[in-house]
Order: structure tokens, then C-alpha cells, then sequence
């Protein structure tokens, strides 16, 4: 009997524990939605810095997934370029690589040869994949509140980029 005691309690006391522990779990906040994910995001500079989402507050931020051997990303590099230096308080272009087939070294020796005025990163914070990523360029919008606005797979073309951009620069921006 002490025995049939001893193990109805001890079998009361297990599971009140993993109840509190289920309830601890459900108390963290864990993203759950696509705007969630870009809103918590974080990548590495090419010195191994971490760099977040956040760290850019205050201006439209566009998340530029790209690799070297894009060519419709490396055609609208440009365009993105012109449009940050038009707006250098209010837009700021991450160009991310999220390592399908480039490598950090891939991605630094492009840097090195072009002058555009991006913050390249790399994709360690594995947005790419929360997002489904299965194509690039692809385009991720965050207003200077920090919150998602929306994406854009693929480019069609730099003048109708540079128009679709802009826009979305002049809605979202503070004066």
C-alpha cells in the first residue's frame, strides 16, 4: 500500500512538472508568421558581426536576396544603388546571400570589385529558408517601424523597379 502510494505520487508530481513546463514554453514568444520572421531577423557582416533587422529603424529597409550568379540580381544592383543614394535617411538595401551555391569568399570578392553602397550579409539567421525562399532576386520590404510590408520575387527591369521602389520608399518613409 505505501508502495501504491508512493508511486501515485510520484506519478502526480511528474506530471505537474511537465504541465509548468508546457505552460513556460507556451508563454515564449516564437514567430509563428512570415512578417514575424523579417521582423526578428539576423544575419552576419563579412567580419562575423551579428546585424539585425532592427539595427536599421527609421528607414525603409529592402532585404535583397542575391547571389553572384544572378543575373537579373546583379542587373538591378544599379538601380538599387541609385535609389539609396537618392534617399540615404530614409532607405537603406541589405543585400543578403542566402549561400545556395555562393560562398562568403564569392560574395566578399564581388563586394570588393563593385562600388555599390549596400550592407552585404550573409544569410545566417536562415531567413531565406523561414520565408520559403525558392527562387532570387527576391525582395523583402520592412517600414522604418521595424514591421514587414510585403515581397517581391524577381525583377522586371530597372525602370519599372525604379518606379515600383520608390514608391514604396515615398509611402513608408518619415518626411
Amino acid at each position: 500500500m505505501v508502495r501504491n502510494l508512493f508511486l501515485s505520487l510520484l506519478i502526480v508530481a511528474l506530471a505537474a512538472c511537465s504541465s509548468s513546463k508546457s505552460k513556460e514554453k507556451e508563454k515564449q514568444p516564437k514567430p509563428d508568421s512570415p512578417a514575424e520572421y523579417v521582423q526578428q531577423a539576423t544575419f552576419t557582416d563579412f567580419d562575423g558581426n551579428k546585424v539585425d533587422v532592427s539595427d536599421f529603424k527609421g528607414k525603409v529597409v529592402m532585404i535583397d536576396f542575391w547571389e553572384t550568379w544572378c543575373k537579373p540580381c546583379i542587373s538591378s544592383f544599379p538601380t538599387l544603388d541609385k535609389l539609396q543614394k537618392e534617399y540615404p535617411q530614409k532607405f537603406k538595401v541589405l543585400a543578403v546571400t542566402p549561400g545556395f551555391t555562393d560562398t562568403k569568399s564569392d560574395a566578399q570578392a564581388f563586394a570588393k570589385k563593385h562600388d555599390y553602397s549596400f550592407t552585404y550579409l550573409l544569410d545566417s539567421g536562415n531567413l531565406h529558408t523561414k520565408l520559403n525562399v525558392r527562387g532570387i532576386p527576391y525582395k523583402v520590404f520592412v517600414s522604418p517601424e521595424g514591421k514587414y510590408i510585403k515581397k517581391v520575387l524577381g525583377s522586371h527591369g530597372p525602370q519599372q523597379d525604379y518606379r515600383h521602389i520608390k514608391e514604396v520608399i515615398e509611402k513608408y518613409a518619415k518626411p
